[in-house]
């Protein structure tokens, strides 16, 4: 089976369930705000969007670790560059849902902000670290010393 058949299969898989289940998990908050029938389809579409990029995270989650450890080589580096695009891609479905089902509740809003945005922030601080580790000396605006800049064909 190709690999792009095996990541829309398991995409599929999660995506379908997570579009149905996200307000039965984590049911909107009573009293909580109503869309208008202008916004309603915003909504839908903002949610199919996050379950597509929960079940595409699941895949790269499965099926991403080997070719990314190929790529990267070293251990620690793809460990991390592995989990920080496996968060970034997954955390979407369950952070929204908890919003609308977390409703006013300050207290929720910060175990929320910090649950997700926070290790988001690290995770992208993880990925910049990563991928500029990875440059070449010169690569990154900087030389070695006693390099000469490369001249522009």
């Amino acid at each position: 089976m190709k690999p792009w058949v095996k990541v829309a299969l398991v995409t599929a898989l999660f995506a379908i369930p997570a579009m149905a289940l996200g307000k039965v998990i984590w049911p909107p908050a009573p009293g909580g705000p109503e869309p208008s029938a202008g916004q309603f389809p915003f909504f839908i579409f903002l949610a199919l969007f996050e379950a597509v990029t929960f079940g595409l995270g699941v895949s790269f989650l499965l099926f991403g670790f080997a070719p990314l450890r190929r790529a990267v080589g070293a251990t620690w580096r793809a460990w991390a560059i592995y989990l920080s695009v496996g968060w970034f891609l997954v955390s979407w479905w369950p952070h929204d849902n908890l919003h609308i089902h977390n409703g006013e509740d300050l207290q929720g809003l910060l175990y929320i902000e910090y649950g997700f945005h926070v290790t988001l922030m690290i995770a992208g601080i993880v990925l910049a670290y990563s991928l500029l580790t990875m440059l070449r000396p010169g690569d990154a605006g900087t030389q070695t010393a006693g390099a000469t800049p490369a001249r522009v064909r």
